[in-house]
């Protein structure tokens, strides 16, 4: 499930060389590598995992001997002044170096609290790695919906371009009638207040078109390009695993990444309870100490002294104040909050994954459906183009047929971004690896 930092970046390197070349466009894949690189938050995510990482060899390094050298010279200025019930103070002074040097060596034989310490960290560890598959998780499905926004907004101005067009056509269409005696006025002011209409919608269209890109921008580090647009008819060719719910839900709060950093969270909230319990145990520890001085005061002047001392050391808490209880007490009261907190993130993630597996199984079904609206719609707009060919319909009612078809057409575009973000996210809630997720999707753009 964790991938080491090292296999990703391989992976990044080979998937770099297998992808297309920059003038067929910015590919999702080609923008979620460039996001690995560049996003703050899952550099942050990757700083963190590493600062996590040292934590092992730190606690590590409390049940490894521990060695401590020192070495000492000093020149000492002595003056002795010794007083006498009669006669004068007796003043004597003299100088000498005095030189020391110690080496100690200290094993942990048994540490109940540093080995828990140890078994903490672990699982420190596991919770970051589980973090920073989160954070590469949720990046995908924040690039995602970029760049379905980007296509879409794509998809919207051109509507908006050809309703504008249309509309002039008609409104010119509709002041020569006018002027031929055979148009009325209704006529050029409908059209007119329609062109009006699309010029906002166009307007809108553009600005929607601005923050997507700036959006991408923001995300990969780069001006998005050219974007390959979507091909409806390999759609249907998106491998989409048709398990019943349950399944994904089940699959889901076994394996998402972040329910793995909440359990982990949970064992290490619980190695604070064994560690603050640990207090109370005895410490043993193994103790090799050699001292080597010399002149060390006024009395022992020109002699030196050596000592080798090899032993055990026993040191067992008696009473702390109460303190102990107290980080017992803390301690436990964090192991329910990490319970609660699991147990309510596995029901949210059962939540979205049925949210997203309807987003799917009905987003199938909408496209069927409005691809048969929009063939319905086409064949209306032929059937009232003949009419008024034939003076049954007017120019207006042409229109309306065309903009219900426009309409239609943006609601389908739209329903086909929908069920691509609901797959996505679907397959990121159930743990997928975010690169073959996007290598998947990729794979339906031209």
């Amino acid at each position: 499930m964790h991938c080491t930092l090292r296999g990703v970046r391989a992976l990044l390197a080979m998937l770099a060389l297998a992808l297309p070349g920059a003038a067929s466009g910015t590919s999702l894949q080609q923008a979620f590598l460039r996001a690995l690189e560049h996003d703050a938050g899952l550099r942050a995510s990757r700083a963190g995992l590493e600062s996590s990482r040292e934590r092992v060899p730190q606690a590590r390094a409390q049940l490894l001997p521990q060695v401590q050298a020192s070495w000492g010279r000093n020149f000492n200025d002595l003056t002795t002044t010794s007083t006498a019930s009669a006669g004068p103070a007796a003043r004597a002074e003299s100088s000498y170096y005095s030189y020391s040097a110690s080496l100690s060596v200290r094993q942990p034989l048994f540490n109940l609290q540093r080995y828990r310490n140890l078994q903490q960290a672990n699982s420190l560890v596991v919770e970051a790695e589980s973090g920073f598959e989160k954070a590469r998780a949720d990046l995908l499905v924040r690039l995602a919906g970029a760049y379905m926004e980007a296509l879409f907004a794509r998809e919207q101005l051109r509507f908006a371009l050809s309703q504008r067009e249309q509309l002039r056509v008609v409104l010119d269409a509709a002041r020569k009638a006018l002027a031929a005696g055979s148009g009325t006025r209704t006529d050029v002011d409908d059209a007119q207040a329609r062109l009006d209409q699309a010029l906002a919608d166009e307007l809108d269209a553009r600005q929607a078109l601005d923050f997507s890109d700036r959006q991408l921008h923001l995300l990969t580090g780069q001006p998005a390009s050219e974007l390959p647009a979507l091909r409806p008819q390999a759609l249907a060719r998106l491998p989409v695993d048709t398990s019943p719910l349950e399944q994904w839900i089940a699959q889901a709060q076994r394996v998402n990444p972040e329910v793995h950093a909440l359990q982990a969270r949970l064992e290490a909230a619980q190695r604070e309870v064994d560690k603050a319990r640990a207090s109370h145990a005895p410490t043993l520890e193994a103790v090799l100490q050699w001292s080597d001085s010399a002149n060390d005061n006024v009395v022992s002047l020109n002699r030196r002294f050596e000592n080798r001392a090899v032993g055990v050391q026993l040191v067992v808490p008696l009473y702390q104040g109460g303190a102990v209880q107290s980080q017992v007490r803390q301690a436990l009261a964090e192991l329910e909050r990490a319970t609660e907190t699991l147990e309510d993130r596995r029901r949210q993630i059962a939540l979205e994954v049925h949210r997203e597996h309807r987003g799917v199984t009905g987003g199938e079904s909408r496209i069927r459906a409005l691809e048969q609206a929009v063939r319905s719609a086409q064949t209306q707009v032929q059937s009232t183009r003949q009419s008024r060919k034939a003076g049954v319909r007017t120019v207006l009612d042409e229109l309306d047929a065309e903009q219900r078809l426009s309409r239609l057409e943006r609601d389908l575009a739209q329903a086909r971004y929908l069920y691509l973000m609901s797959s996505v996210r679907l397959q990121t809630l159930a743990g997928r690896e975010p690169l073959e997720v996007v290598a998947d999707v990729s794979r339906i753009f031209d």
